[in-house]
């Protein structure tokens, strides 16, 4: 099958069994704008985050402060749309399904592009990314609801609060995947073997424990169904940096739309290829 078989929009089937080529050529031909849990398995994925130079240290900080819910797995030099440590044929501007725009913290739109939106000052930002841990997880046979669902995964705003640098800072964010009782101490195990992807879960159970009133009305994603035999279990979640985003009220700032992740050239599992942020290039 080619992706000519799906007309001009290829479906998430489709995509889950293309080579990262044709996913790559169909994202950057803004034929796709879903979800990518699940796509190009094996390659690490990534939220992004742009911001102007003389944000980005503080956002680094920001991040570095509060590892469990950003770690940074990589960053741009400025004015750079590429982040070579992620792969040398990725360009920021194109390879993301969907991109949400903040004017003065305020969300006002999402696009496919942003190719006119590039500015010579931004730095991007690359944060790990839950759906890595997924792949290990589906192979020790733990099902991934919002994957089978084909729904992006359900995140909330908690109580809990980051630790503030500069101007970023509030509420932190979590994702969720029911998970069966039997299986929460070898989610632990496998989990926090990925620290670059938020680790091990944060919290397992009452949702109101962590500030979250209604489990099936999530502030991203879609809700995904619980069985009796499971516990809703929570991860760190990147898009704790749109939050801090929304306090810091930057003139402008680009993010991946939640669940549209960049979909990188490296290997998930070869810890040799990430590269720990250091200081910013100027």
């Amino acid at each position: 099958m080619t992706a000519a078989n799906q007309g001009e929009n290829p479906t998430y089937s489709y995509l889950t069994n293309a080579e990262p080529q044709q996913v790559r050529d169909i994202i950057r031909q803004n034929r796709y704008a879903g979800h990518t849990a699940g796509i190009c398995d094996g390659l690490l994925q990534c939220n992004l985050v742009i911001l102007p130079h003389h944000l980005a240290t503080d956002f680094q900080s920001f991040c570095q402060e509060n590892s469990v819910f950003c770690p940074l797995t990589g960053q741009s030099s400025v004015g750079e749309f590429g982040i070579e440590a992620l792969g040398t044929d990725i360009d920021l501007r194109t390879d993301l399904p969907l991109y949400n725009i903040y004017k003065n913290g305020v969300f006002t739109d999402s696009v496919p592009d942003i190719t006119s939106l590039w500015q010579n000052d931004f730095v991007a930002f690359a944060i790990g990314c839950s759906f890595t841990f997924e792949r290990a997880l589906l192979g020790a046979r733990i099902s991934m609801r919002h994957i089978e669902q084909n729904v992006t995964v359900p995140m909330y705003k908690t109580k809990l609060q980051t630790k503030q640098v500069g101007a970023f800072g509030g509420p932190a964010v979590v994702s969720m995947r029911p998970i069966k009782e039997s299986d929460l101490q070898r989610v632990n195990d496998i989990c926090k073997q990925y620290p670059h992807a938020h680790g091990a879960p944060i919290h397992s159970g009452d949702p109101a424990d962590i500030g979250i009133s209604n489990i099936d009305n999530p502030d991203w994603g879609a809700a995904v169904s619980i069985a009796e035999n499971e516990l809703p279990v929570f991860w760190g979640c990147g898009v704790t940096s749109q939050a801090a985003i929304a306090n810091a009220s930057p003139e402008i700032c680009i993010t991946h739309a939640p669940g549209a992740m960049l979909i990188t050239q490296i290997d998930e599992l070869s810890h040799s290829d990430w590269r720990t942020a250091g200081p910013l290039d100027d």
